[in-house]
């Protein structure tokens, strides 16, 4: 059985860049994607508190 698709929508929450970026991939593939664009796109730090923080706003994807 193949692992649950997970997915984060950066239109799910307030940005100064009205970024519409949604990744979508197995939870390690997000979290990863999500925090390298958290911090190249949004300028956040890169922390373990950022990567914990995004793996809580995770959504299962419905393909």
């Amino acid at each position: 059985m193949a692992a649950k698709r997970k997915a984060i929508d950066c239109r799910d929450y307030p940005n100064e860049k009205n970024c519409s970026l949604k990744i979508s991939g197995t939870e390690e593939e997000v979290v990863n994607a999500a925090v390298e664009h958290a911090v190249s796109a949004h300028g956040h730090e890169e922390t373990s508190k950022l990567r914990q923080q995004i793996k809580l706003m995770l959504k299962d994807d419905i393909d």
